[in-house]
């Protein structure tokens, strides 16, 4: 059974509400490919970005329970196995294999996950059985105009969707999805990535929105200016902070996202042992796909 959200607040650094310094999580890169083209999105395999997105290598989920085993000798504080990427979770079954290995050999590692959304109503199940304690859905709209601005299409049972085509169904399974895993028990935190000049005002609706759904917590991202958005400027402090006021009229607000890389080991903001697990493998045959 799913960890509830008062104990991933005493477990979970993403939730510790000010605990900082006391736990860790060690991500897993397991995911290649997405099935989304955000137009802020630039994955890469390197060893020098600190950003979402980024991993040194791809891992098999195999490779999972002894990664944890160096990992937990390296650092005692490790409390949550998370899998964020560097490709969307649910754009194949590499993140799914791995929970079940994980739930086999250390079920007392909370099991937390990130995606998109697009596949989530057809693996809410799934997530739920695999015994994922908490769930981010990165939700950047709730308006298809909206979202078309901000993702140039999908991949979606062998259809390639652009627009507002493509972003009714996004959002469509978005919200379906958090339904459904939220009924499930599973705590569900929705990021949106903050876009001046495109969803900046939107982002009550979201909120509320989300709330509806069953999303417990919210955090907001400030954009880096990068790929086919790179010329939007990233929105200063206080535009992040309004934002965040007006989101807490309706749910709880996350304010210390560290912005980890896909293959973080460690405690957030204070150490970091991927680069000494994982080795940065960086190699040719290292890829990064959508579809």
């Amino acid at each position: 059974m799913a960890r509830d959200f008062d104990e991933l607040k005493l477990l979970h650094p993403c939730f510790a509400m000010g605990k900082k310094g006391t736990t860790g999580r060690i991500h897993l890169p397991v995911s290649p490919g997405c099935n989304i083209e955000c137009r802020f999105c630039d994955r890469q395999i390197n060893d020098h970005e600190n950003r979402p997105g980024v991993t040194g290598s791809i891992i098999a989920p195999e490779e999972a329970p002894e990664i944890i085993g160096r990992s937990l000798e390296l650092c005692g504080k490790l409390t949550v196995v998370g899998i964020a990427g560097p490709g969307d979770t649910l754009a194949t079954d590499n993140a799914l294999r791995t929970f079940r290995l994980v739930k086999e050999k250390y079920p007392e590692l909370i099991k937390c996950m990130s995606t998109n959304g697009l596949m989530l109503p057809e693996k809410a199940d799934e997530v739920i059985s695999v015994g994922i304690d908490s769930l981010t859905v990165t939700v950047n709209a709730v308006d298809p105009e909206i979202e078309a601005r901000l993702c140039d299409g999908i991949h979606y049972h062998g259809q390639y969707l652009q627009g507002v085509e493509g972003a009714e169904i996004l959002i469509r399974n978005q919200l379906e999805g958090i339904r459904k895993v939220a009924e499930g028990g599973v705590t569900v935190k929705v990021n949106t990535v903050l876009v001046p000049g495109i969803n900046d005002e939107h982002i009550e609706d979201i909120a509320r929105t989300v709330k509806q759904c069953g999303a417990s917590i919210y955090n907001i991202i400030p954009l880096i200016p990068q790929h086919k958005l790179k010329d939007v400027p990233a929105p200063t402090c206080s535009q992040i902070d309004q934002a965040r006021q007006r989101a807490e009229k309706y749910i709880n607000v996350f304010r210390h996202c560290q912005h980890c890389r896909a293959d973080a080991i460690g405690v957030p903001g204070e150490t970091d042992y991927g680069e000494k697990i994982y080795l940065r493998r960086i190699s040719s045959k290292d890829t990064f796909s959508h579809g």
